[in-house]
């Protein structure tokens, strides 16, 4: 059973108060690096269904939502559709083996989407490629947590091993920093939070 699958399943039962009320922290860590962002655009890249990016949509010119999961997809349109939100727009496509020559923006930001992915420097230099000249990758997610043990997702990530994945793919002015701290809200073990910021 692929990833995938599990996220189709998984979407409508999704909106959790935990998750809602993480996906709050995250937007606002999210918001305190934006720059003059109300005239950029930006990704939500595995978006899920959509928590994050509708918190920021205020922020942005415009944001598009992006998931290889089509019921993501559905349930986010759904969303923009019922509260009539004119600058969202959906895709559904799996960066990792669709072309993706037509998409760009000046922010892409990915919040806890890093876990899930085997190839984490395929998929971050994809993610430069989509970059306009100046534009930032913001990633949300959980420190290295050695009490989490999973065939799943990546227990967590090394800030400094990754700002230095990120500045060999070319990313410059690489900051980070813990931001939360949450009783069991990484497989049911308590965690913490960082975001990362790099640049194109």
């Amino acid at each position: 059973m692929g990833n995938i699958d599990i996220f189709e399943m998984m979407a409508d039962s999704y909106d959790t108060k935990e998750r809602i009320t993480i996906a709050q922290v995250a937007a606002n860590a999210i918001r305190e690096r934006l720059v003059d962002a109300t005239n950029k655009t930006a990704i939500d890249f595995g978006c899920g269904t959509g928590l994050i990016g509708m918190h920021l949509l205020n922020d942005f010119q415009s944001v598009l939502f992006l998931d290889a999961s089509q019921n993501m997809v559905d349930e986010i349109q759904q969303k923009i559709e019922a509260f009539h939100i004119a600058n969202a727009s959906t895709q559904c496509v799996n960066i990792e083996k669709e072309s993706t020559n037509n998409l760009r923006a000046d922010y892409i930001f990915m919040a806890q989407v890093l876990l899930h992915i085997d190839n984490t420097e395929f998929v971050l230099s994809k993610l430069y490629e989509l970059l306009n000249e100046g534009g930032h990758l913001l990633i949300v997610d959980f420190d290295k947590n050695e009490k989490v043990i999973s065939d799943m997702v990546h227990n967590g990530f090394e800030q400094k091993e990754l700002a230095a994945l990120l500045a060999k793919i070319g990313y410059q002015q690489i900051q980070s920093k813990t931001f939360y701290h949450g009783e069991k809200i990484f497989m049911a073990q308590d965690a913490s939070m960082f975001i990362l910021d790099g640049k194109k």
